[in-house]
């Protein structure tokens, strides 16, 4: 974990699926569980990761908590969900960074109290 004062990441799954031109778009599905057993096998990157999945990609990942990972599924928007669990996250008192390259998120999560990481540092990562 590059930032041990992060106590959760959360991440946009379709914005962090969609940053890899690999055929995603064929299976949104099996990207999505590619994604999910990526965070699984990867070093630990905060105490808690949650990762947002919406349309398509939640039939690949129930949802579901496995170790510091956590499956949310979106009941519509994807970017509302992120921002519910982070303001939700910041008003418990925790730090929450985001993972996404979405501006219209970024901004929302920056005025709410969140920071912003890019798909590039979680790919980095993974």
């Amino acid at each position: 974990m590059d930032d041990p004062t992060t106590d959760l990441i959360v991440v946009d799954g379709a914005n962090v699926v969609g940053s890899r031109p690999d055929g995603w778009w064929h299976d949104r599905p099996g990207a999505a569980a590619r994604l999910h057993r990526q965070l699984l096998a990867a070093p630990t990157l905060a105490p808690r990761v949650i990762l947002v999945l919406e349309g398509q990609a939640k039939a690949g990942v129930p949802h579901s908590r496995t170790g510091d990972v956590e499956v949310v599924h979106a009941a519509g928007e994807g970017d509302d969900t992120i921002v519910a669990e982070t303001a939700r996250a910041i008003a418990d008192g925790a730090t929450v960074a985001v993972v996404t390259a979405d501006r219209g998120l970024a901004t929302r999560i920056a005025q709410i109290g969140g920071h912003l990481l890019r798909p590039g540092w979680l790919l980095a990562r993974l």
